[in-house]
Order: C-alpha cells, then sequence, then structure tokens
C-alpha cells in the first residue's frame, strides 16, 4: 500500500475551507461547531498537519482520530490539544460532536501566553491520554466556549484579542487542573503504571541492558508503559513529586549503592555495568544525588 504523503495546512481559513465551513470571524481564531463540520475527503485516510493549535472537546463519534502511534475513540468523549507541526490523521468521514478552538501561534505571539504555552505538557501527549472530563467540569470548559463564541461574534475592536487571549489561556490553566485531577483520581490505573516501570527499571539493569543500551531513557520507559513521554512525566510529577528523569536517576543510585557496598568493582567498573559511557558523568551524578563521592560512600561502610 502507497504510503501517502501528509497535507499541510497552513490557516484556519484554508481548514474552514476544507471542512465546509463558514469563513472565520478573525484569520488567527475560530470557534466551530463539531457537529456542523462536513466530511473531507482530502483529510481521511491520509496524514495532515496543521500550522495552529487546536483544543478539542469530541463525544459521540462513531470514528477515531489519532495522532503520535495511537487512535482514540470517543464515545466517552475527552478533550485532545494538538501543537504546530504534529502529524494527526483520521480513518473515518464519520461527525464527531462538541465544540474545537483554533489559534494560531502569531495569535498569541505577542502576549505572554506566546512564551509560555509550552509548559503546558498537553499539546505532547497522546491520542490515548485524551482529559475526560466530570460534568461540572465539562460546564465550566463548555462555558468558556461559549464566552469565546460570544466574544468572537461582538464587533471586533481593539481589546477582542485582548480578551480572547485571556479566555485561551483560562481554558489552557483549567485544563492543567483537570489533568492533575485525572492523575490522582485514576490512582489503581496509575499505581499499576508505577510497579510497571519499576519492573522495567529492575530488569533493564538484571538483563544487563545497560552495557549494551547505555542509561535508561524517559522514551524508553514511556514506551514500555504505552504512555508519551509528556504524559508520563507530568503524572509522575504529581504522584510522586518526581518526573521520570528524576525517577531514573534515583534507580541509578540505588543500583550504585548496592554495588558499592557489596561488590568490590572499581568505581569506573560501576559506572560502565550501569551504561554510563563515562566514570566522570556517573561520579558527579552520585555526588549531587548523596553530597559524597562513589568512593566516600565505600569508605562509609569500612
Amino acid at each position: 500500500m502507497e504510503k501517502k504523503s501528509p497535507i499541510r495546512i497552513s490557516s484556519i481559513s484554508e481548514l474552514h475551507a476544507l471542512l465546509q465551513l463558514p469563513k472565520p470571524v478573525h484569520p488567527l481564531i475560530s470557534l466551530t461547531d463539531n457537529s456542523q463540520i462536513a466530511p473531507a475527503p482530502e483529510l481521511t485516510d491520509r496524514p495532515f498537519i496543521f500550522n495552529f493549535y487546536k483544543v478539542s472537546y469530541k463525544s459521540s463519534a462513531t470514528g477515531r482520530m489519532g495522532y503520535g502511534q495511537g487512535y482514540y475513540d470517543f464515545n466517552e468523549g475527552g478533550m485532545m490539544f494538538t501543537a504546530p507541526n504534529q502529524l494527526l490523521f483520521a480513518d473515518t468521514k464519520e461527525e464527531y460532536h462538541g465544540r474545537t478552538v483554533l489559534f494560531h501561534p502569531d495569535f498569541i505571539a505577542h502576549y505572554p501566553l506566546g512564551r509560555t504555552i509550552k509548559k503546558y505538557g498537553f499539546f505532547s501527549y497522546d491520542t490515548n491520554e485524551a482529559l475526560h472530563l466530570s460534568e461540572k467540569e465539562k460546564k465550566i470548559m463548555f462555558g468558556l466556549f461559549e464566552n469565546i463564541q460570544d466574544e468572537l461574534n461582538t464587533s471586533i475592536d481593539e481589546v477582542s484579542q485582548d480578551v480572547l487571549v485571556s479566555y485561551i489561556e483560562v481554558l489552557l490553566n483549567y485544563s492543567n487542573r483537570f489533568y492533575k485531577r485525572q492523575f490522582i483520581t485514576r490512582k489503581t490505573i496509575n499505581n499499576d503504571v508505577l510497579a510497571r516501570i519499576e519492573h522495567s527499571l529492575e530488569t533493564f539493569f538484571t538483563d544487563g541492558k545497560s552495557l549494551t543500551d547505555g542509561l535508561p531513557t524517559v522514551e524508553y520507559l514511556a514506551a514500555t508503559v504505552n504512555l508519551s513521554p509528556r504524559y508520563l512525566s507530568d503524572m509522575l510529577r504529581t504522584l510522586t513529586g518526581q518526573n521520570t528523569q528524576q525517577l531514573i536517576h534515583e534507580k541509578l543510585i540505588e543500583k550504585a549503592k548496592e554495588k558499592l557496598s557489596a561488590t568490590d568493582l572499581s568505581v569506573s567498573e560501576i559506572a560502565y555495568e550501569l551504561g554510563f559511557e563515562h566514570p566522570q558523568s556517573f561520579s558527579k551524578l552520585f555526588k549531587t544525588k548523596t553530597n559524597l563521592s562513589p568512593l566516600q560512600f565505600r569508605q562509609s561502610f569500612n
């Protein structure tokens, strides 16, 4: 089967035309009712790339949307966030219900949000990591969608952009809050993830993968639990106070202490067994985490 090249959609107006929607009131921002979207053959079974941000609540769909390596089924409803230049795809011509806000980076470029939007990690989450809202949370989000729509329906003036950017920022901040709630309320599932991460790290060292593959990476751990690296780190930070890299470092120090106290291996040999390319890097990390050099730690047992 021939692999189709992605379609790049540069402007919100171009997307509106593809979806047979009215021309947006503002060229750099729009809010759409997903049920009004007409099937776009150009975007079916073919990847596409937006040059703008998309924040959607979608539900009651028989089809699927996806990016990265996975699809998301919208039967339960959920919010998804995509940033410019991400590869997106759909495998259905079915309509979705819900609302979608589209905004171009140029719209927020001269506001603080233009610099801080990268802190919202959910723009890097995979499709199976959508935000599921309670009824109360849904009312809050849909209230913000209505505020954006009302402002777009008002005559554009010199403060319209200020108002719209502030609504977008509030929408993103609530999304951040609700994701933190989701991490906590899905405690049973997330505890299982934690156990699988611990097992993955343990077997990484006991099976000798550190000798062949080097240090375990955030990407490696995320793949073992089928989560995106950013989602995993954000989840761990909420649940444990540590991100994935810090968890890896903690495991490295734990294994280093075991070898320093129970074997006669040199510091260099221990460093290589743990996956460090240079012993100096191992010694620096150990000193940073324990306030002792590896040799000082070993001597404390004598």
